[in-house]
């Protein structure tokens, strides 16, 4: 029983990945510079930020009759160890390179390990978001394209108790295993994101909108995000 039980499967997100990217780059070669939406959502650990991403995904879809794809850091890190594949997502960074590499910039300082991997992670991320119609789930990802235009941030958070029972419920373990891993595993993301790139994800001058997962299910928080990010 591990953490990747709450994320979804791998296979049919990178078949989406692929679609997205190749039918953003013949679309921005028929019409020009066709700018879609992307969204980052933020969470704490034991937030149900997959099942909304998932129904986010869903309702996104049905309304723009596009494909749209909910990039993970699974998914994120399969990409970068596939060669072919890493090279496809990136060949249409194109004249966005030169924004890339200035933001890269200013999370210099703060890059203390695995330097050239993370920043790898990140152009990834870069290049993804400016094609749009991506969904990116954590990762730092409302601070790494925060200053792209297309880019919508959105953060999930709840009561502890909340989150414990939430995680002891979708991965089938005691909720005290569930209120262990939760403590160790948030912070394992403080850390990354005060290291990598010297944030605080509490901050919530980042975001868009913040949703209380206590009072607020998936469903409700997808079809707010959707109305948020298309009526914008």
């Amino acid at each position: 029983m591990t953490e990747t039980r709450l994320i979804p499967s791998i296979e049919m997100r990178l078949s989406s990945l692929l679609e997205v990217t190749r039918r953003r780059d013949l679309e921005s070669e028929a019409r020009g510079k066709a700018v879609k939406p992307t969204i980052t959502i933020s969470r704490e650990f034991g937030c149900e930020a997959y099942p909304m991403a998932e129904r986010l995904q869903a309702l996104l879809e049905k309304r723009t009759g596009e494909k749209w794809v909910v990039m993970d850091k699974q998914l994120l890190e399969e990409v970068a160890r596939n060669h072919n594949l890493s090279e496809e997502l990136l060949k249409g960074l194109g004249r966005k390179l030169r924004f890339v590499e200035e933001m890269m910039a200013t999370f210099a300082p703060h890059w203390k390990t695995e330097k050239d991997y993370y920043r790898l992670l990140c152009r990834h991320l870069a290049s993804l978001a400016a094609k749009g119609n991506v969904i990116i789930v954590g990762r730092g990802g409302a601070f790494i394209t925060q200053s792209m235009k297309n880019c919508h941030h959105f953060r999930i958070y709840a009561a502890r108790e909340f989150k414990a029972r939430s995680i002891s419920r979708r991965l089938d373990i005691s909720v005290e295993e569930a209120a262990d891993m939760l403590d160790r595993k948030q912070k394992q993301r403080d850390k990354f994101i005060r290291d990598f790139l010297g944030r605080d994800a509490r901050d919530l001058s980042v975001y868009h909108l913040v949703f209380n997962n206590d009072k607020n299910t998936p469903e409700q928080m997808a079809r707010t995000i959707m109305e948020y990010v298309l009526s914008a």
